[in-house]
Order: structure tokens, then sequence, then C-alpha cells
């Protein structure tokens, strides 16, 4: 089994959010498995009909026998169990309570009682370049993606297919199921356009035109994607609240091989030094950087800057207690001149004290005028302080 970086508590009760297929029953598994432990998985039918139906069921059982921990998987199912475990973390101190989730949707919109920090909240992603350690292959990643259950499969087909069967799951199980939106077709579209905007400004009236929708569905179906973990916002940067609220952000996938899914391009294969790879390359890096984040507890910022005249930086993060850092992602494997020209204007007008770097596949470490050029895997070990 591949180590994991995000680190449970193993006292205090707490939530693991995830999209499906991240691993989050298997770290929780394996990190209680010799512990006295009731399991609950709200999949199962036995146990949804028991629990999710019945949630003073749960009461009854903590009841008669002495558990230590209590599992509940995928808790979305049944909100209005939350109730009965709030009751119970202030009835018995003694009991750790684990509850993961593939949606946060129903739990948010359902006003569920989210135990008012009586529980940690902890996140799982697809796997990290530093979890694979030597299975990570890069064209590999940016092709499939890195969900934990693809080192199981052998061949670029049995890929590709768990990846079309994880769309249609997502479709039928988080979106049909729990009856999050009335018409799904429309929804589809939405999804393969989504995918073709990934790392683009969304622009919500041009998609809602391709969707043949209003712009208000749009934006609801992207805060769907937000709440079912499958997606997240790149915010635009600016000093101001106020004014960063005016400008549309951009849209990332949280993963890249669920990305190339969606949009139907999984039989194109990606070719180096093409758009489409430097597309997937970027896309990976700023996904490696969000997941990180979360698991190293930096409280970075992260957002994107462009101009009226379509200069850009890809990333900027601002670190508490530390300078801001101006970073531009290239997939090439020759770092030149021209490649910093925007970096280096901005950092020469920036505000505040900051640094700049560019990362790329280029193994060699260099500088050009303020712009620090490092391979994508230093500058990341660099910037995360691993």
């Amino acid at each position: 089994m591949v180590g994991r970086l995000q680190k449970l508590n193993n006292h205090h009760s707490f939530f693991l959010f995830g999209a499906r297929g991240t691993g989050k029953s298997t770290l929780v598994k394996d990190f209680y498995s010799g512990s006295n432990t009731l399991w609950i998985d709200l999949l199962k039918s036995e146990d949804e009909e028991r629990f999710g139906r019945r949630p003073d069921e749960l009461s009854k059982v903590l009841s008669q026998k002495k558990y230590e921990k209590v599992v509940i998987d995928e808790i979305q199912k049944s909100p209005k169990l939350l109730d009965i475990v709030h009751l119970e973390i202030e009835r018995n101190k003694n009991i750790q309570f684990v509850m993961t989730g593939s949606s946060a949707r129903k739990l948010k919109r359902g006003h569920a009682n989210l135990l008012a920090g009586r529980a940690f909240t902890y996140y799982l992603y697809p796997l990290t370049f530093f979890e694979l350690e030597d299975e990570f292959d890069l064209n590999n990643v940016l092709e499939f993606g890195s969900l934990p259950y693809l080192l199981e499969l052998n061949s670029d087909e049995d890929k590709n297919e768990f990846l079309r069967s994880y769309v249609r799951t997502y479709i039928k199980e988080e979106i049909q199921v729990e009856q999050i939106v009335r018409k799904l077709n429309p929804f589809r579209d939405f999804l393969e356009i989504a995918a073709q905007s990934n790392g683009e400004i969304i622009n919500y009236s041009t998609i809602a035109k391709q969707v043949a929708v209003d712009d208000k569905t749009i934006k609801n179906y992207f805060s769907i994607l937000e709440d079912t973990l499958i997606a997240y916002l790149l915010p635009p940067f600016h000093r101001s609240i106020r004014k960063r609220q005016r400008e549309a952000p951009k849209f990332y996938l949280f993963d890249t091989g669920i990305k190339r899914s969606l949009e139907g391009t999984l039989r194109v294969k990606l070719q180096p030094k093409t758009f489409a790879y430097g597309k997937s390359f970027e896309h990976l890096i700023i996904a490696e950087c969000h997941r990180l984040n979360e698991y190293n507890k930096l409280d970075y910022k992260f957002s994107y800057l462009r101009t009226k005249d379509g200069a850009e930086i890809d990333l900027v993060v601002q670190r508490p207690g530390q300078s801001d850092l101006l970073i531009e992602i290239k997939s090439t494997d020759m770092v030149q001149d021209h490649h910093v020209k925007n970096l280096n204007v901005f950092f020469s007008d920036w505000d505040k004290k900051a640094e700049a770097e560019l990362w790329s596949l280029d193994p060699i470490e260099k500088k050009i005028g303020n712009v620090s050029c490092l391979p994508w895997n230093v500058g990341m070990k660099k910037l995360m302080d691993i």
C-alpha cells in the first residue's frame, strides 16, 4: 500500500472528505485495523437500512457494547445520523467518531449538524508525486491521473475503461441517485464542456449558450462539481477581496485522468512539446500544490493573475509570514529568456516583497533576471518545505 501524506488523528473525532476513489476507506481501515471499531458503510444496503433510516439505532448499539472507534463511511447518505453522533460525542468522550464522505453538498445544503468544532476536517486527494515516489511516471499521470486503483491496472485500455466507469458511476450515484439535478442530459453536456474549459477562466454566459440553459444553472453546476469534490476554483489575484470577487475564477478538475475522460480524449495520446501536453502539465502542478498545501497545513492562498492585455502568471502564492511567490509553469525541457519575460515584468512591478520562479521539465537550475528557473519537483519541494 502506498503511504499517504494525510495524517489522521488517533483521538479526536473527524470528517475525512474526498472524491470517490481517492482511498478514504482504505486509509481509515489501515489506520484503525487493530482497534475495537464499529464499522458502518452506508453504501451497503443493510447498513443504510439499519443506521441510515433509523439513526437512533446507533445509540442502541453503543449502549450494548463499548467501542473505541466508530467509523461511518459515506456519511452524506444519512445527514440525520450526525445528530446522533453529536449526542454520543457529548455522552461518551472516550469514543472517537470517524466520518468519511465523497460529497459535502447534502450536508451543507441540508444544514446538517457538522458538530460545531467537535470534529476536525481532513481531505484526501489522488496520489501525489511524493506519495508515489519511485512509482511516479510523469507521462502516465498526465494521461491517466493518479487515483489509487490505477496502480492495480497494467494496460492503457484497462486504465481508460476504469476512468470511463468512474465518470458513469459519478453521474449515476452522486448526481442521479441523490437527485442533485432534475435533468441529466444538460448536466452531461456541461461536464464535457467544463472539462474542455479546464484551466481556463470561466465564462458562464458562453457555457450557458453551449448547454442551452441559463447562467444561474451553469453556476449551480459548477458548485455541484465543487461540493462533490471533483473540482475546485482558482480565484483571480487582487489584494482587494471586493475586486477579486468581481472577476471570474479559473476552473480545475481534481485529476488529470478524469479531465481527459470527461472531455472524451482518453484515446488521444499526449505528446510532449504539444499544447495539450503543456496544459496537462500545468493542471498537474496546480493540483499537486492544492493537495500538498492541505496535507502540510501550510495555509497558503493560491490565485492566478491576468492583466487586461493578456499577460498572465499561472500561480500567485501568498504565504503567511513570507514573501509572495510568483510561479510560471512551462513543460519545456530547455528554459530560455522568453519563457520568463512576463515573470520579470510582474516581479519588477510587484507592490510587496516577492520571489519569482519558473517550474519546468528543464533539469538544469538557472537564474534569468529576477527569476529562479527550477525543475518542477525541486520547486515543489522548496515551496512545500519537503
